[in-house]
């Protein structure tokens, strides 16, 4: 079986589909959407994760970087992220834990022994596993074979998705996911586009070919003030999913700021950084507003 980058495994997931549920994030997504709250997710290897505030002094980084990417300052070590082969022997070294490696190669054999082991939580509450990222659709053949030892387990599935990916990699995926949670950032090209670096015509493309061929969707919309919180946007939304068989349920997700120091630490631009928070009235005033098309709509989730 093959293998992958997967950046985080989380146990007790009660947010990524229904009843309690394990959620494997796989690294790499091909869009760059201004409000990620997973920056570190982007890429598709192992990154370096600084965390300069828990940083004491030591030196130790410095003396065993095989590639002597870390220099002194004279008031702080400076990483060379184009020289870094992203080895992690500095997180190995660091005693204060302020290096991190963001991303590590597993097995399907690997994910798989980790999953299994909340078998007995997911019977009770009716969960299983999501696989979510990053985009999962980016590593499809790694993806692939996880969701079929899931379902040789008889493991309920979901895949949380951004839609941006080829109709053949949906259609070999598709049969062996119970549920698509779909995100759907902009319906407007042009902004879709500004915002995340891609067409929204692939995304939409592939949320109406999984609706019509019966797949259970539950739509996701992050709430961004002043990308995609305006009247039109909304109201287009609202209209395509009242469209589309099997699709009802729509989750809006407010913007919050939480992975903003994530930028710091990756030694990148926070391309959002005075974006506030939407309001719990505004919050409310859109779902009331979708609910209006006949939808179910939830807050979170």
């Amino acid at each position: 079986m093959s293998s992958g980058i997967v950046f985080d495994i989380q146990k007790f997931s009660l947010h990524d589909g229904p009843g309690i549920r394990t959620t494997v994030f796989l690294k790499g997504c091909g869009l760059r959407c201004w409000w990620c709250h997973n920056p570190e997710s982007q890429r598709p290897r192992p990154e370096l994760l600084l965390r300069a505030e828990a940083c004491i002094r030591c030196g130790a980084c410095v003396v065993e970087c095989p590639q002597s990417a870390i220099t002194w300052n004279g008031t702080d070590f400076v990483t060379d992220r184009e020289i870094c082969a992203r080895c992690g022997t500095c997180t190995a070294a660091c005693v204060a834990d302020a290096r991190e490696m963001v991303g590590r190669e597993m097995t399907v054999e690997q994910v798989m022994d980790d999953v299994l082991r909340d078998v007995l939580f997911y019977d009770q509450s009716g969960g299983g596993v999501t696989f979510s990222g990053g985009e999962p659709l980016l590593q499809d053949e790694f993806l692939l074979d996880l969701l079929r030892a899931c379902k040789a387990h008889d493991l309920h599935t979901v895949v949380d998705t951004c839609g941006y990916a080829s109709a053949e990699t949906l259609d070999r995926v598709r049969p062996y996911v119970d549920l698509f949670l779909y995100d759907l950032k902009s319906m407007d090209e042009r902004r879709h586009r500004e915002v995340t670096g891609a067409s929204n015509a692939l995304v939409l493309e592939n949320l109406k070919r999984l609706a019509e061929h019966g797949h259970a969707v539950v739509l996701r919309v992050p709430i961004i003030p002043h990308v995609n919180d305006d009247e039109d946007n909304l109201r287009q939304l609202g209209t395509l999913a009242r469209s589309l068989p099997n699709v009802r349920q729509v989750n809006i997700l407010p913007y919050h700021k939480l992975g903003a120091e994530k930028y710091d630490r990756l030694s990148r631009s926070n391309p959002m950084p005075e974006t506030q928070e939407p309001s719990a009235d505004q919050m409310a005033a859109i779902k009331q507003f979708l609910e209006t098309f006949g939808l179910n709509v939830t807050i979170g989730g």
